[in-house]
């Protein structure tokens, strides 16, 4: 296969990018970072930046370096699941939630929400709440979550929603009969040969992942190898919205498999459905599970209106052109050593633009 250039040149062809991902360190924006960019078919450019920490004496960034992906588990575990559960005919994506979860049906509106909507972040849940510092166990949190007042009649409004994917990934696990790690693991990660994608890393991995977060507010330790997201921490580190660790070039894997048509994994007309922007409620920039460009996007510029991608609290992106076919994972640590930081926002476009005009 013809490919625009290979690893041994990624330096010079991608100069300005990497020169933006080397600055933005230097800033203070992020201490580490690790790149994977996969274009027609190849796997053209892996790259690491920075160490664990603002520590010099702290481990370098190689390639394989693990990352926690915060809400980019959303699409590579939980949406993934729900394309395959949806392909095998186990998951209707109009029925109600209650018909899987009936705990959450408190009233008529609570009834209506589709497992559509929940995909879609259309559900009338809230976006985020602490439900840790009152939960305890991982059914405290579910439980929990059933409970929430909605925020908006069901699929009137968009409102991007971790407490829709906690429950989500609820759902998905009982239609399967199948824990969600253990389902990603056997059907998602092993397939596409993402050996080191995973739920939970084993204690002996912690001190080659980076940090996180220096917690000083509710697990009180360095975040370092489990998961930083708390509500997710509470349920045991496994949720629909947080939770799964991998190597840039592994997360790649899945937008390949995502750019192929799906094979081995998928049907064409599955990742068309789920990547597709909906129709309603009017003006939203959601897919199924999946994100799209808006204006401004995180994808920068150039990324066509078919494309979709994800991020994560962490400093972690995805994103996917099929007009291009076109992939970009950033991984970073953007929260060490603590949250305050808010100018990777500003970076994510410049490094997809940089890419995308070395391409063109």
């Amino acid at each position: 296969m013809t490919t625009p250039f290979q690893f041994n040149d990624q330096e010079i062809r991608l100069a300005r990018a990497f020169a933006i991902i080397r600055d933005a360190i230097a800033q203070r924006v992020f201490p580490g970072a690790s790149l994977a960019v996969t274009y027609r078919g190849a796997h053209v450019a892996s790259a690491a930046f920075g160490r664990f920490s603002y520590d010099q004496d702290s481990p370098a960034v190689q390639a394989a370096t693990i990352f926690d992906l915060a809400s980019i588990t959303k699409v590579v575990a939980t949406t993934a699941m729900a394309m395959l559960l949806y392909e095998r005919g186990v998951l209707d994506l109009d029925a109600p939630v209650t018909s899987v979860l009936p705990e959450f049906g408190h009233n008529t509106d609570r009834r209506a929400v589709t497992m559509r909507m929940l995909l879609a972040h259309s559900s009338g849940l809230p976006a985020y709440l602490k439900l840790f510092e009152t939960a305890r166990t991982r059914q405290e949190l579910l439980h929990a979550a059933c409970s929430i007042p909605l925020v908006a009649r069901p699929g009137t409004k968009t409102d991007y929603s971790d407490i829709g994917f906690i429950l989500l990934g609820e759902v998905l696990a009982r239609l399967a009969l199948t824990p969600l790690e253990v389902f990603a693991q056997n059907e998602i990660f092993t397939p596409l040969g993402m050996t080191h994608t995973c739920f939970n890393p084993s204690p002996w991995q912690w001190e080659s992942i980076p940090p996180t977060e220096d917690d000083r507010t509710f697990r009180h330790r360095i975040i370092q190898g489990e998961v930083n997201d708390e509500n997710a921490s509470v349920m045991g580190g496994i949720a629909g919205h947080a939770g799964v660790f991998a190597p840039a070039a592994e997360v790649a894997r899945l937008a390949e498999c995502m750019l192929r048509g799906g094979a081995p994994m998928l049907k064409p007309d599955t990742i068309e459905l789920f990547s597709r922007r909906q129709d309603l409620p009017a003006g939203t920039f959601r897919a199924l599970g999946w994100d799209t460009p808006s204006h401004p996007s995180s994808s920068g510029r150039y990324f066509s209106p078919r494309s979709f991608g994800h991020l994560g609290y962490t400093g972690t992106s995805l994103w996917i052109d099929p007009d291009r076919q076109l992939s970009v994972t950033l991984l970073t640590n953007r929260t060490w050593p603590d949250r305050t930081s808010q100018a990777i926002k500003h970076i994510r476009p410049l490094v997809h633009d940089a890419i995308v005009e070395a391409l063109d």
